[in-house]
């Protein structure tokens, strides 16, 4: 099914820019649809171009010549070059430097499932000559919407893998999913593991699965998990660079009451968390609902981090806390989730980040459907229906 993206635009752009244009992201998030309707772009616009797809042993046989071969191979294949699972290349980003630095090959277009040793490579063979593109699951109303069918109940069960889009069973879904995660573990993940570390990663998955949203620290998932803090950080890095969990570090300025440890993870995917969980009951009906909807406020918000953003969580040793702190240019603003309100009661935790910060200026709280600004203290308090976080932009 063919689904417009909202990044696609961008990497349009990118067509008539010299540097690498490099896509990465977790499996299934459509990295290779992009690539390809960006190769025929360059087709239907008259610019020479070519395609790699690196999974293809036939193709990735021409690989395996020295690298001054491919040098030649890639500058003889066009204007544009699309090279689909650049990691299985060896030495790629050597080669990709050789063709920047030169300055008469091709525009490079690279995509890669995530690799924890590619990025050691981007950032060491490519400073300076790429730019990095996360490719992440549909977001709801620019690109899910668009779906025939598609419900915000269903998005909140299945996620936004655009793979899932021509499935119409619930258990094609179920099952794609599933197949998916073993996937990642067979093929992403045990090449970096020794094999007794196996079912420990997976049995942390779960764990960060079930836990999605609540404060934690290395320390007690190292004790869930029966491994040591040091083998955690480790798995919890390749969780990260490969792009299937994120971590959310906690907020404080010289306050001496905020958790400085303690951390908050998301998976990168609400139907992945699913699948790992084995339940695809709908929210409405389940005790972690409030979870869901959290995880979808997250994963929204990340995707709209810009360069003088960051985005934290707060919570003192007195216990209260706050789902999200948007920060911009080193302003907080506090941000709750609610699965669902009747009022618009100003929620305890809300109240407790804008004593401790006198000079914010304003909080959002985001639910199901209601929508009220009210004032409390002589700050503004705005009330959201969950939807709206994918236009916002933390400016009131």
């Amino acid at each position: 099914m063919d689904i417009d993206r909202a990044i696609f635009p961008i990497l349009e752009k990118e067509i008539a820019l010299p540097f690498v244009s490099v896509l990465m992201g977790t499996r299934q998030v459509g990295k290779s649809w992009l690539m390809r309707k960006l190769h025929r772009t360059c087709l239907e616009r008259g610019i020479a171009a070519s395609y790699f797809d690196l999974e293809d042993p036939y193709t990735l046989r021409s690989f395996n010549a020295d690298d001054g071969s491919i040098v030649e191979l890639l500058r003889k294949a066009g204007k544009v070059v699309f090279i689909d699972e650049f990691q299985y290349a060896k030495n790629v980003t050597r080669i990709f430097k050789a063709i920047y630095d030169k300055g008469e090959g091709p525009k490079l277009f690279v995509s890669g499932s995530s690799s924890v040793e590619m990025h050691r490579h981007l950032k060491e063979s490519l400073a300076g000559r790429f730019r990095l593109t996360i490719v992440t699951p549909l977001e709801f109303q620019a690109e899910y919407s668009t779906i025939p069918g598609a419900s915000f109940p269903e998005y909140l069960r299945f996620g936004g893998l655009p793979g899932l889009a021509s499935l119409e069973s619930e258990g094609e879904k179920m099952q794609a999913l599933r197949d998916i995660l073993q996937a990642y573990i067979l093929k992403d993940v045990r090449g970096l593991l020794r094999e007794e570390n196996i079912r420990a990663f997976n049995s942390l998955i779960y764990l960060l699965a079930e836990n999605q949203g609540s404060v934690t620290t290395v320390a007690s998932l190292a004790r869930e998990v029966r491994l040591s803090e040091p083998t955690v950080r480790a798995h919890l890095d390749i969780l990260d660079q490969t792009y299937v969990a994120f971590s959310l570090d906690s907020y404080a300025t010289s306050l001496g009451n905020e958790l400085k440890k303690s951390k908050k993870y998301y998976l990168y995917d609400l139907g992945m968390r699913n699948a790992i969980l084995r339940d695809f009951s709908a929210a409405e009906e389940r005790p972690d609902k409030g979870a869901i909807v959290e995880s979808f406020i997250f994963l929204a918000l990340k995707r709209r981090l810009e360069a003088n953003m960051e985005l934290r969580f707060w919570r003192n040793k007195q216990g209260e806390e706050v789902d999200f702190v948007l920060v911009r240019d080193r302003v907080p603003m506090p941000i709750e989730v609610k699965y669902r309100l009747e009022m618009p009661e100003v929620p305890s935790g809300v109240k407790a980040f804008l004593r401790a910060y006198p000079k914010v200026g304003a909080a959002f709280v985001f639910s199901t459907d209601l929508q009220a600004d009210v004032e409390w203290e002589g700050r503004k308090v705005f009330f959201k229906p969950l939807l709206e976080v994918e236009g916002f932009t933390g400016v009131f």
